[in-house]
């Protein structure tokens, strides 16, 4: 009485009279969409791992990998806070240098034992270890310490001499069992330590120090290197990432590589221009940088006034955080136009805070920018007086493709497909296949159609899906060709919202009927 999957038997030769129980996986493959909410952040910091990706959810979890805000430009913490305080929660941070980065290294006086920190940069200057008797007898404890990250405690170490040394090398650096893994904030060297043990109690500030390597940082560090191991916004590769941002590149010929990149990976790319730029500068260094892409939103060089909670002090940071984060916190089908931002509390326009709007943007202003596919953090906006932003275009030139719902939704329905599709592939290909196919695209987009994200104005169905012999002959199926054309309707947005009104005393109105529940 064998059970065996379908398609793992030959039924048609089957010898043995026996029951055969063939397990049937569903027919209909069903798909659920990928997240939108993830932001890729490249920028300079004080600590972590220089050019991989680390998962960041919170101000939190972003010391522990990377330390402090840093006020300075490239400060990738800038920007994770600024999305963060707009509401996005899901990040992967990328830490770039321009190479002069080091590690902070303490060797105990009168001793060749020397400890390293981890990673590069100056908060390694910090780290502090302790060495103390252990809780067993003859044995020692050693402690290592670094602000916002919890002290790991290496206990019942022992030995004399060498051995000892070597025993606490390899607590530090491979750790002691499942419950005290390898220090994740130092490594150790015992080289040719001898001397008997001694209690100590030093700082990292008194070895050699550690250095950011973010004083040369520039637009291309950001950028980094696709040839393995892939550096900067190249680690973002298959991240999964919606939104991305290089932290105050507002260098130019740096937005084309930008745009191949969130063409090639799906993922829209917020650039911004630099700091106290003009509207006439912006759009021919624009146009001078050909950029035109809908993978792209380019905002204008009137950076924004931000107070800093960690540093304590009021800068001036670029928009990109404070967009990518309110993005992130929208549904793909949305536009950033018109939704507050917050904590912004002045631009280089309107001026320093504390003493007013003294230069909002004008129409005509206004209508310079967005036509020229830049986008602006302003206030107020058509929804009251609030900071947000603008104009809710990418960097497109094309009328039906340059909102930022197109971008964000069309990326959605790519990756969603790419992803939940090659299921399919190496099927046999029959009347079968083309059905199932075809339902389990139209289930995922009657699922968009129920929760809002797709609709009409006239009721009737936004999309459709054929995979059939109309689009499948049997000259291209013979050669293991397989097609499914799906069009999708996609929501506008209402960007001028026209009110008529007639008023005066030789007004005739019509008289009409007032619903009940309004009469009510």
């Amino acid at each position: 009485m064998p059970i065996v999957q379908q398609g793992s038997v030959n039924t048609t030769a089957l010898v043995v009279p026996d029951l055969y129980v063939q397990i049937v996986p569903p027919q209909n493959l069903l798909l659920n969409g990928v997240p939108t909410d993830v932001v890729g952040v490249v920028g300079s910091a004080a600590w972590g791992p220089v050019g991989q990706p680390v998962m960041v959810a919170s101000m939190a979890d972003y010391a522990r990998a990377f330390g402090p805000i840093q006020p300075r430009k490239y400060d990738m913490g800038t920007h994770v806070a600024t999305a963060v305080q707009q509401g996005a929660q899901n990040f992967r941070c990328v830490r770039a240098s321009d190479g002069t980065d080091t590690a902070a290294k303490l060797t105990l006086p009168a001793s060749t034992f020397a400890f390293t920190a981890r990673y590069t940069g100056s908060l390694g200057n910090q780290i502090s270890v302790a060495l103390a008797t252990g809780s067993k007898a003859a044995t020692w404890r050693l402690t290592v310490a670094l602000p916002g990250v919890q002290p790991e405690v290496f206990d019942n170490i022992a030995g004399t001499g060498a051995a000892f040394w070597q025993a606490l090398a390899v607590a530090v650096n491979t750790g002691q069992g499942p419950q005290r893994g390898p220090s994740v904030i130092v490594t150790a060297n015992a080289a040719s330590a001898s001397a008997a043990p001694a209690a100590f109690n030093l700082s990292f500030s008194t070895g050699t120090p550690g250095s950011d390597g973010a004083s040369g940082v520039t637009a291309a560090a950001l950028m980094g290197s696709d040839a393995a191991p892939r550096t900067g916004l190249y680690a973002l590769r298959g991240q999964g990432c919606s939104l991305a941002l290089l932290a105050d590149a507002d260098d130019s010929t740096q937005w084309t590589g930008q745009a191949a990149f969130g063409l090639s990976e799906g993922v829209y790319m917020i650039l911004t221009g630099p700091a106290g730029d003009t509207i006439a500068n912006a759009v021919s260094t624009k146009q001078a940088a050909g950029l035109d892409s809908y993978a792209c939103k380019l905002m204008f060089g009137d950076w924004v006034w931000w107070s800093d909670p960690v540093n304590g002090s009021l800068r001036l940071v670029s928009p990109q955080g404070f967009v990518a984060g309110r993005l992130a916190n929208l549904s793909p089908e949305q536009s950033s136009l018109n939704k507050p931002l917050f904590s912004v509390v002045g631009s280089q326009r309107s001026g320093a805070p504390g003493i007013g709007l003294s230069g909002s943007y004008a129409a005509a202003d206004l209508a310079a920018l967005l036509q020229a596919g830049i986008d602006v953090i302003a206030n107020p906006q058509p929804g009251g007086a609030f900071w947000g932003v603008r104009g809710g275009f990418n960097a497109s030139s094309n009328a039906a493709t340059n909102g930022d719902n197109y971008t964000r939704l069309t990326n959605y329905l790519a990756a969603t497909l790419a992803q939940g599709m090659g299921q399919y592939v190496g099927q046999v290909i029959n009347a079968a296949l083309f059905r199932r196919i075809r339902a389990t695209q139209l289930s995922f987009l009657q699922n968009m159609l129920s929760q809002g994200m797709l609709g009409s104005t006239d009721g009737s169905l936004p999309f459709s899906v054929i995979c059939d012999t109309s689009n499948n002959p049997a000259s291209r199926t013979g050669l293991g060709y397989v097609q499914s054309d799906a069009q999708v309707r996609y929501q506008a947005i209402n960007q001028k919202f026209i009110v008529n009104i007639e008023g005066g005393q030789s007004v005739q109105v019509q008289a009409q009927s007032v619903p009940a529940a309004l009469a009510a």
